[in-house]
């Protein structure tokens, strides 16, 4: 059984588990990993060891991105650089287009940013555009997050779409020029959010 099969089916294994099961993510995935690296032919001894080294370096990561980030975030806000990008945003789109400035900010960022990055620096922003704009939060949230994702799925030079890229062969200008060509329509479609009318904002009535 090939490596790419078995990823597969560990990819499947644990949406059951998860979805199905209704089983703790983490236990799904710590599952799931023991499966996989048992399908990969890995040495039963070292699974143990490798599962500890891979989520320890990415809790430290993690830290490290979120304790600074909620630094900076409350920099921004006590300093009032937030209310100013707010006001901005909102005299320069409008309420209606606000969805839109959203979108293009965080796809910007995403692009030279890993999301959780982006998704910490740009968490306080949102909140404080969302509350001056007088919407929902999720309302200009729900597209923050896609572009970030987007961002992060279909464009070098993050590395999900880098280590594709580079185990293809492929040529990583192309990549970013098709990836940016896809991830456009995605984050129109996975981040349109809209309200029945500006009526509901108060509400919080929404329509997916």
């Amino acid at each position: 059984m090939t490596p790419f099969i078995v990823l597969i089916l560990g990819i499947a294994l644990l949406l059951v588990l998860i979805i199905q099961f209704k089983l703790n993510t983490f236990v799904s995935l710590i599952v799931t990993s023991i499966l996989v690296a048992l399908g990969l032919g890995m040495n039963p001894a070292a699974i143990a060891t490798s599962i500890k080294n891979g989520i320890g370096s990415s809790l430290g990561e993690l830290a490290i991105v979120f304790g600074f980030g909620a630094m900076i975030g409350r920099l921004v806000s006590d300093s009032g650089g937030s209310y100013r990008i707010a006001k901005t945003l909102i005299n320069a789109f409008g309420k209606k287009r606000l969805q839109l400035a959203i979108v293009v900010a965080s796809f910007i960022i995403g692009m030279s940013l890993f999301f959780e990055v982006g998704l910490v620096l740009l968490t306080p922003i949102v909140f404080a555009v969302a509350l001056e704009a007088e919407v929902p939060f999720v309302y200009l949230g729900i597209s923050m997050a896609a572009a970030l994702s987007a961002t992060q799925g279909f464009l070098p030079p993050q590395p999900a779409p880098t280590a594709v890229s580079t185990a293809l062969g492929a040529n990583t200008g192309n990549v970013l020029l098709l990836g940016i060509i896809v991830a456009i329509p995605c984050v129109i479609i996975a981040g349109r959010c809209i309200y029945a009318d500006h009526a509901t904002f108060g509400t919080r009535r929404i329509r997916y």
